[in-house]
């Protein structure tokens, strides 16, 4: 584990995990208010709040000194970017959000969302360029939105079994290697010996959404850091990034976003003419 950067009442590790199947897992306990953005790899995820399979995308949620297992029943390793906040400073964090009436969060993890797409791009920005004030800034959101994206999301009823998890890993393991490159439902329901309606239903259980939404939100996050981090046109890291034209892929990340590809890549230059 790697301190990246801390402030009065947060901090910010790049946390790197070797388990495998075969390793022993050991209960914990999360020193202060803990949300960890799931950057690469999976692994299972059991508190008080509850249990799941945490994938690239999903956010692991910890309560003030609640104790934790991680284990790795079906992959090797993770990297998550784990965000520490001291409950006061939380708690003053959350008191200007309107729709959240507690600190203290209901579940264990959030899926995957769309709507978070944006954050984990500036995670992956912040952890390449590691600036300081920048991780602070990302701290704050970070805390908002997941806080509200908690207040909104009704927990999954059903749970899938060990072996369907094992199987659902392998296909992300698959997609994150390189998220550009084209496979249907039926090549990775075939891939894993399911067929596609289970395996659709499956996937849905572990990664919170669809096969085609969970590229779809890869590629928009890996386009948005090389919008930041390269001079390239917009049109390479377009097709690069397994987009088949760019009006499709403006539109997706206008709405995935909140601005032009053009404008996100704008942003950045302004803010580093601002630090």
């Amino acid at each position: 584990m790697e301190t990246l950067a801390s402030g009065q009442g947060w901090s910010v590790s790049d946390v790197v995990c070797t388990s495998g199947p075969r390793d022993r897992v050991f209960e914990e306990q999360h020193p202060s208010v803990c949300i960890a953005a799931v950057m690469q790899g999976s692994f299972q995820y059991r508190t008080t709040q509850g249990a799941g399979t945490l994938v690239p995308g999903a956010v692991l949620l910890g309560n003030h000194r609640n104790c934790f297992e991680c284990g790795h029943d079906h992959s090797t390793g993770d990297r998550c970017l784990s965000f520490m906040f001291d409950p006061d400073y939380f708690e003053a964090v959350l008191s200007s959000i309107g729709t959240v009436r507690t600190t203290d969060f209901r579940m264990a993890h959030l899926p995957p969302l769309m709507s978070l797409t944006r954050v984990f791009a500036d995670a992956a920005l912040c952890r390449a360029e590691g600036s300081p004030l920048r991780f602070e800034q990302l701290a704050l959101d970070l805390a908002g939105q997941v806080a509200t994206s908690v207040a909104e999301c009704v927990p999954s009823a059903s749970q899938p079994t060990r072996r369907d998890e094992q199987r659902i890993a392998a296909v992300l393991r698959r997609i994150e290697t390189d998220a550009s490159v084209p496979i249907s439902v039926g090549d990775m329901a075939r891939d894993v010996a399911m067929s596609p309606y289970h395996f659709l239903r499956t996937f849905r259980r572990v990664a919170g959404m669809t096969p085609h939404q969970f590229i779809l939100r890869a590629r928009l996050q890996d386009a948005a850091v090389q919008l930041r981090l390269s001079s390239r046109p917009v049109l390479d890291i377009v097709l690069g990034s397994g987009f088949g034209d760019l009006s499709t892929f403006n539109r997706r990340f206008r709405t995935t976003m909140g601005m032009t590809p053009t404008a996100y890549r704008r942003q950045d230059r302004i803010g580093r003419t601002g630090l």
